[in-house]
């Protein structure tokens, strides 16, 4: 991980670049992807990018959190986002993403989230890998179930989603034996 990035068959997951603020905003600018996500801005402009941009290198560097753009290993376009918090105290960490809009449907979410928790597991040395969707996503919940996390639970009306309540369905995935 010297090189800060994780290489799959299709992807390359690498830190965000100021480059990549303009695919970012085009991606983030989106009312689809707004509202399956807990904290972007709608709208989502390219100071927001270059501000979210700016503070990953000292959050990997400082082992909090891991924030990566979803590459394509040929064209190096990029078509998300993902990222997995630290909680060096409680060995764990939270898995968070997102995809473009014009590249759901194609894999990428899993792929880039598998390599993410063996990365987890094998190299950051955690115990358990967690993830939160909205109930009203549950296409980000196959993902998790792809992976093998198990459903945790439901917490109801938990966060506030436009001016209306929203349940937060909770997975995770515990280390394996040897992993």
């Amino acid at each position: 991980m010297s090189q800060k990035q994780i290489v799959t068959e299709r992807l390359v997951l690498r830190l965000f670049q100021k480059a990549d603020a303009e695919a970012v905003t085009r991606m983030c600018n989106n009312y689809n992807i707004y509202k399956n996500t807990l904290y972007l801005p709608y709208p989502y402009s390219v100071d927001d990018a270059l501000a979210w941009i700016e503070r990953h290198l000292d959050h990997f560097l400082a082992d909090q959190s891991y924030e990566f753009a979803i590459t394509d290993k040929k064209s190096g376009e990029v078509y998300g986002a993902i990222a997995l918090s630290n909680n060096q105290k409680f060995k764990h960490g939270e898995l968070a993403y997102w995809v473009g809009e014009e590249y759901w449907g194609k894999g990428y979410a899993t792929e880039a989230a598998r390599a993410v928790v063996e990365f987890a597991f094998q190299e950051k040395k955690l115990h358990k890998v967690f993830a939160r969707h909205f109930a009203s996503n549950p296409a980000s919940g196959k993902v998790l179930q792809k992976l093998g996390m198990k459903k945790e639970g439901l917490l109801i009306d938990h966060v506030i989603k436009e001016g209306q309540y929203e349940d937060l369905v909770y997975y995770g995935l515990i280390k394996k034996q040897g992993q």
